[in-house]
């Protein structure tokens, strides 16, 4: 079954890195990725540019509306995400655990919905 890990964390972490810092989780990721990769379990892992390039596109009575940033405030922002191929929700839970940023972010792991006639 596919789970999608989302990967929630505050941007100003982010921001506060220094080049070093900043160059040390990008390896520490790729390498995750990697090895999820090569033990079968990870279909795609994309990081997505910072929260203030993002519109919010919303659809009533037949009328678009487009707005910046994100939808919601929140002090955590959508970072990335990591689609995987787990067995059970104990497995994709335990690979979510993996991923550097659980250790100062959050990663919300749901079920991929099959939708019917798909």
């Amino acid at each position: 079954m596919n789970y999608v890990c989302l990967v929630y964390g505050d941007e100003s972490h982010l921001r506060a890195l220094d080049k070093d810092g900043a160059a040390e989780l990008d390896r520490r990721s790729v390498a995750y990725d990697r090895s999820i990769a090569e033990a079968g379990k990870l279909v795609v892992a994309q990081a997505l540019q910072p929260v203030a390039t993002a519109s919010s596109l919303r659809k009533r009575n037949g009328k678009v509306s487009i707005s910046d940033g994100p939808f919601a405030e929140t002090k955590e922002q959508l970072l990335g995400f990591l689609l995987i191929d787990a067995q059970s929700r104990e497995e994709a839970l335990e690979i979510a655990a993996g991923v550097p940023i659980a250790e100062w972010g959050t990663i919300e792991v749901r079920a991929i919905y099959d939708v019917p006639g798909r």
